[in-house]
């Protein structure tokens, strides 16, 4: 990397993107990119020094960005090869990386703790992070959500423990090496990339043989994919079943938390609660401290249990992870970026142990044809957990639309009353309805209504 002065991004927007890009820009590099449509994320990466536009035109590349001399791009596979900026970066000459490459790059060379999974991993890998800082006083990390502990998802600091999001998508976790690889589920998803479950199977299992020899796997108890025979150590963890690490002694506490210990292979670490309340999380703090225990066992360093104990109590989520924004007795409003059938359903039973008794409103935006297409009944059936259903038309993302494919196939089989309408009158829709507990779900742009649904449900009291 050190000839190129200049990293230009195709897809700067994205949440991992985002962080390659905040992390060259602290290296000094020069930074723009390209991505479709302005965000959060764009708005910060501009104020830091990026230089970025929403045009998809060549002549929108800045001019010092156009020499390959000077210049790489760094790509994700969401944009399309027919792209005008991806076939003149193509066609000219440059050295062109995928994210998923250029995160393999960084990460040689740094103690790698990666965590894969269907669902869960933004919120398992962004807690890795913030134990490690309690725990060693450093670490780094990319991350693949917004941490609020770390304003960002980007971490830098010192050592060399590092903290990552190894996303399934395109396979993209293949490029990584870790020294420990947390699995957190294996389900049926981007089926538009990998064809049928089986295959997906077969990628979980390839991107644990990567696992550096004397290494660790920690998987959830239950997921079946292939695991290697000899050269690394494979432990098993699960919220509360007996295993390798697992929560004891659960107790339900105010606000939807939880008060229990977490059981390692040697001993407890004892009183745990965490920052952020649901039994979702309870789980995946389990997974998180059994990654830490491995790195510092592995490398013969303190684990400390008042450390870790603490880590927990003081952690704040991921933005758009279980995020409250009304908690009051008569209303509950909170988003969270479920957009996977087994997501929505674990999110919608912790949501009703937190709040037993009263009445749930599930507002679901689809996140793609291709999976709307694939899952439809398992969202039926996940969503029918609530006791009402509101769905969006589906958000499109990086695909075009699929004749026949729209949220109607989801509204048909749900077994609660559900109805439809769109982003624009969701906020009129809420006002209308007899609201308790409110969810908003979707990895799209539902997360744009946040404020205006808050602000509707805050008047009800």
């Amino acid at each position: 990397m050190k000839r190129y002065r200049n990293i230009y991004f195709l897809g700067i927007g994205g949440i991992g993107m985002s962080a390659l890009a905040r992390y060259f820009l602290h290296e000094g590099y020069a930074v723009a990119g390209y991505d479709r449509t302005e965000s959060h994320l764009t708005d910060e990466l501009a104020r830091e020094g990026a230089v970025i536009t929403y045009n998809d035109d060549v002549e929108a590349v800045p001019a010092a960005f156009r020499d390959p001399d000077t210049t790489m791009a760094v790509f994700t596979p969401a944009v399309p090869e027919d792209h005008p900026q991806m076939r003149f970066f193509a066609e000219g000459g440059f050295l062109m990386e995928k994210r998923s490459q250029m995160l393999g790059h960084l990460s040689e060379g740094k103690y790698v703790m990666a965590v894969a999974g269907t669902h869960g991993k933004t919120t398992t890998s962004t807690l890795i992070a913030w134990i490690n800082r309690a725990v060693t006083g450093g670490g780094s990390a990319f991350l693949g959500g917004i941490s609020k502990n770390f304003a960002g998802n980007l971490v830098l600091g010192s050592g060399d423990r590092l903290a990552v999001e190894a996303d399934e998508f395109d396979r993209s976790f293949l490029r990584l090496r870790p020294d420990v690889a947390v699995i957190t589920s294996v389900a049926p998803d981007h089926l538009d990339i990998y064809g049928t479950f089986e295959a997906v199977r077969e990628a979980f299992g390839q991107f644990a043989s990567l696992v550096k020899p004397g290494g660790h796997i920690i998987i959830k108890r239950g997921v079946d994919i292939a695991l290697p025979a000899e050269g690394v150590t494979v432990w098993r963890y699960s919220c509360d079943e007996p295993c390798d690490f697992y929560a004891a002694d659960i107790r339900p506490a105010e606000g939807g938390h939880y008060d229990y210990d977490i059981v390692t292979p040697d001993g407890r670490v004892e009183g745990c609660r965490m920052g952020v309340p649901g039994w979702v999380n309870v789980e995946n703090s389990v997974a998180a401290v059994a990654a830490v225990w491995c790195a510092s066992h592995a490398r013969g360093e303190a684990f400390d249990h008042d450390a870790v104990r603490s880590a927990l109590a003081s952690f704040e989520g991921v933005k758009r992870r279980f995020e409250f924004y009304v908690n009051t007795p008569r209303q509950v409003y909170m988003d969270d970026y479920a957009h996977h059938p087994r997501e929505l359903a674990a999110t919608l039973t912790s949501v009703r142990g937190m709040f037993p008794g009263r009445r749930i409103t599930a507002l679901f935006q689809p996140h793609l044809y291709t999976r709307t297409r694939d899952l439809y009944a398992e969202f039926a059936e996940a969503l029918s957990h609530a006791d009402e259903v509101v769905l969006l038309p589906i958000y499109p993302a990086r695909e075009e639309p699929i004749a026949g494919v729209t949220s109607q196939m989801i509204v048909d089989r749900v077994t609660v009353p559900c109805s439809m309408t769109d982003r624009e009158h969701l906020a009129s829709w809420l006002a209308a309805d007899d609201t308790d507990v409110v969810v908003t779900y979707g990895a799209g742009n539902i997360d744009a209504c946040c404020e205006a649904v808050a602000e509707v449900l805050r008047r009800k009291g």
